[in-house]
């Protein structure tokens, strides 16, 4: 099967590169051919045979007119659209898997793709067709929002719900005007939602309920781990040090249980106030065997969010480890931990219910030595098994596409 992956960076920048970057490895050593589209830049890894990439969008080296035309780009991109156009003439795949393409490449591209009658699955990152900020989170009120599920994304000007401006706020509802009215996400046949909370969400934004399906995402197959160095009794939060990440209520609570060490795995804004904690050891940024050390040496890990998480890969990756989750009930969260058995929930942003959270697994340890191999168990959903179904999908899509065009 010949498949072209779309992302707007390719190169790794966050969690769905990271997906797509494994995903398209594992297919092609099945066997398939994959290539990829999205925007030029330095630290680009993968790509395509026609060697065609649309202009890198610097918006913050440019000013004057080039910022206007930009800002103007990232509702409809036409180059993007003649570009993608490009590489289908020439790869010609059987199938297009979408990932982020709002603002850098823009849902233009959607058009281009089906003038060739090719079915096209996208797997849905972020909140993106639900919410023009794609977070449901104003950052300067620090608080979720749901106002725009019902299309009145003039919400998103009212409360300048990007970067607290007024124009990008402008751009962004304009652009979740202009493609909900013209219907544009039913264009797609089928999008892979990492949580039902996802799948809820953007049926609740106009997307029909048929065209959805509920697939977590896959985590990585553990061997042989190593038996968990208990010698060191600690806390852990690994992720972005950020407000709406939940990370200056999980601080207060470090600060009133002095007894317990903590430590904290991350760079972002609240770097310096976890510094300033005399029980919290800020490690910084960790990746790679470094960061799965910190992690399967935990007695459990922490995700606080105050946000609306789609499918955190911080608590997969913890699961997968053997090590149980203390996790906000909010978004996607509470369908990846079971309650008892891989970790406990909590009520986002309610300080005394985090506390109480973390004492009761702290105090037990006996218990989350059984959660260990709970979390082991529960995580299965390997890049095999998801491939598996998602190969599925594909040949369910290219039957129903040639069936519409016998």
């Amino acid at each position: 099967m010949k498949i072209l992956m779309v992302n707007k960076f390719l190169y790794p920048n966050g969690g769905s590169e990271t997906y797509m970057f494994k995903l398209g490895e594992y297919l092609t050593s099945l066997g398939h051919e994959v290539e990829y589209f999205g925007m030029e830049h330095p630290n680009r890894c993968v790509g395509n045979s026609a060697d065609c990439y649309t202009e890198n969008m610097d918006f913050h080296n440019s000013g004057g007119l080039k910022k206007i035309k930009l800002s103007l780009k990232t509702i409809y991109s036409g180059e993007a659209r003649e570009k993608i156009g490009k590489v289908i003439n020439d790869f010609k795949p059987d199938i297009v898997h979408l990932n982020n393409i709002n603002f850098q490449l823009t849902p233009s591209i959607i058009y281009e793709i089906k003038k060739y009658n090719i079915p096209i699955v996208q797997t849905v990152h972020d909140v993106q067709m639900a919410c023009p900020n794609h977070k449901m989170y104003i950052e300067e009120q620090e608080s979720t929002c749901d106002k725009c599920l019902d299309g009145r994304y003039i919400n998103c000007i009212k409360n300048k719900c990007l970067h607290n401006s007024t124009m990008k706020s402008v751009i962004a509802a304009a652009e979740s005007y202009y493609y909900h009215g013209r219907n544009t996400y039913n264009l797609i046949d089928c999008f892979i939602c990492p949580s039902q909370f996802m799948a809820d969400t953007i049926t609740r934004a106009g997307i029909e309920k048929s065209r959805t399906v509920v697939m977590h995402n896959f985590c990585e197959k553990q061997i042989n781990l190593p038996k968990k160095d208990t010698s060191k009794k600690y806390v852990l939060y690994f992720g972005r040090l950020s407000k709406e990440k939940g990370v200056h209520t999980l601080i207060d609570v470090c600060r009133e249980l002095e007894n317990i060490h903590f430590v904290f795995a991350g760079t972002g804004p609240l770097e310096d106030l976890c510094r300033d904690v005399k029980n919290i050891d800020a490690v910084g940024f960790k990746s790679g065997d470094e960061l799965k050390a910190l992690i399967r040496n935990a007695m459990f890990s922490v995700s606080p969010s105050e946000c609306y998480e789609n499918c955190s890969m911080s608590i997969i990756e913890s699961l997968s480890l053997g090590t149980a989750v203390i996790g906000a009930n909010i978004g996607g969260t509470p369908e990846l931990i079971a309650p008892g058995e891989t970790g406990l929930i909590f009520e986002s942003g309610n300080k005394a219910s985090l506390k109480n959270a973390i004492q009761t697994l702290y105090n037990d340890p006996d218990v989350t030595t059984v959660m260990s191999d709970k979390c082991i168990e529960y995580s299965q959903n390997t890049i095999e098994k998801y491939t598996d179904k998602l190969l599925e999908i594909y040949s369910q899509q290219l039957r129903r596409e040639n069936q519409l065009h016998v």
